[in-house]
């Protein structure tokens, strides 16, 4: 199917018993989507949490360098590898199909790396069981990414994105909260939380397995294969580039607050350790309300008028205008309303955002290298914006200057939007 094509398709996800195998098939997709969305994202929400205080323990005069130097180097990682796994899932024949090996195998990795990771002893030890863990997820959710552009028509694109995206981003919020109930076993946190995304991934590989596709054609293996893997031309695709930017600069000056969340709780609202980590999953739970009604209004919203580019660029705008709360109102109460302001904004944007992506990808044979070059627009700002938020902390002396330019790159985030010729 052309991802431009915008020819309904008659297929119904709420077909009653009998329905024909393909609704069946979809229906189990909707169901479970929300769940296995979830699992890289509480992976990284998870290592993001427990690393801030496992290096703090190692080295809390140099916490923020530290900090920024394994969040950059998780993100390097992913960066290089999901385009890389997208190329070979793509290439990939099976009995199981393209995806599912590498969900899986995927999956196993990274649980293992995670529990690893709970075990650190040094900085170095966990850099690197962190960038393994982000590898392995990364094998597990690219592949999981093109399951969208494979299986699911066009019309129903932005009900599944808003289910994706609700996935991910509960995952994103809750993360903190989990990770605040484990702070004082670390270690356990991290195998609770591998345990749990491995029970999730093999109910997610059970319910929807993948197709034999043996029979199908499939392109050589190449060093040119390789090196397109990061390339998709500009010149011939436009509207690719405008939404990779858009979400680039979003994701910028997201990380840029949220990867010192912790620290700005303590330097600059003024909390002790103690008070901070207890405040953390409060802070996540009065968030959910508005980004559940965000996501849930925003993706169906998006099908029914069949416009994705004005919900996305609200939602940007949102994220803009919740950094300059905290600037504002540099209190608890302030750090509550930016973050409910914040997570209603993504709940909004990541509704719609990555159906509007599969209607800009360049070809759907090439359906999971393409999003991994495009979801290089969420891992690359993970390793810029740590260390630019270090670098601007560092010149300032205070977290307070980093507000209004994350509000600056997230308002050009969204307004990349505009030029995309998909509505």
């Amino acid at each position: 199917m052309n991802p431009r094509d915008t020819t309904p398709v008659v297929v119904s996800t709420d077909s009653p018993d009998g329905a024909p195998p393909r609704d069946r098939h979809l229906r189990r997709l909707f169901a479970m989507a929300p769940f296995a969305a979830a699992c890289p994202q509480l992976t990284y929400a998870a290592v993001g949490y427990f690393a801030a205080l496992q290096i703090q323990s190692m080295d809390s005069a140099h916490k923020v360098e530290k900090l920024a130097l394994v969040h950059a180097g998780v993100a390097a990682a992913s960066m290089i590898a999901q385009p890389l796994i997208g190329v070979l899932s793509d290439r990939t024949r099976t009995r199981f199909g393209a995806r599912t090996p590498w969900m899986l195998s995927g999956a196993l990795v990274g649980c293992v790396a995670l529990v690893a990771a709970g075990l650190s002893t040094s900085v170095a030890m966990l850099l690197g069981t962190a960038i393994i863990a982000h590898i392995g997820f990364n094998a597990f959710g690219g592949p999981f990414s093109a399951l969208q552009s494979d299986l699911v028509p066009v019309e129903r694109r932005g009900r599944y994105s808003a289910l994706a995206g609700l996935g991910t981003m509960s995952a994103g919020i809750l993360g903190p909260a989990v990770g605040a109930s484990f702070a004082m076993h670390i270690p356990l946190g991290y195998l609770v939380v591998s345990g749990a995304i491995l029970v999730v991934v093999l109910v997610f590989l059970a319910l929807n397995p993948g197709i034999d596709n043996r029979g199908e054609p499939r392109a050589a293996f190449s060093f040119e294969a390789f090196a397109k893997a990061f390339w998709v031309n500009p010149i011939h695709h436009p509207d690719f580039w405008w939404v990779f930017l858009g979400r680039f600069l979003l994701c910028g000056g997201f990380y840029m607050v949220t990867t010192y969340q912790l620290y700005i709780l303590e330097d600059y609202i003024g909390l002790t350790v103690h008070q901070a980590t207890k405040l953390t999953p409060l802070m996540s739970i009065a968030s959910l309300p508005g980004f559940l009604i965000a996501i849930t209004v925003s993706g169906p919203l998006s099908d029914r008028i069949g416009r994705r580019k004005p919900i996305v660029l609200v939602g940007g705008l949102i994220i803009a205008a919740s950094a300059l709360v905290p600037l504002a109102f540099p209190t608890v109460p302030g750090m509550f309303a930016s973050i409910m302001v914040l997570t209603i904004g993504f709940g909004t944007f990541l509704a719609v955002d990555q159906a509007l992506v599969t209607q800009v990808l360049p070809s759907t044979d090439d359906a999971a290298k393409d999003l991994g070059v495009i979801n290089i627009a969420a891992t690359l700002p993970n390793t810029i914006s740590p260390m630019a938020a270090a670098a601007i902390v560092t010149a300032t002396g205070g977290y307070g200057s980093l507000y209004p330019i994350v509000a600056l790159i997230a308002g050009l985030g969204a307004l990349a939007i505009l030029p995309v010729k998909v509505r």
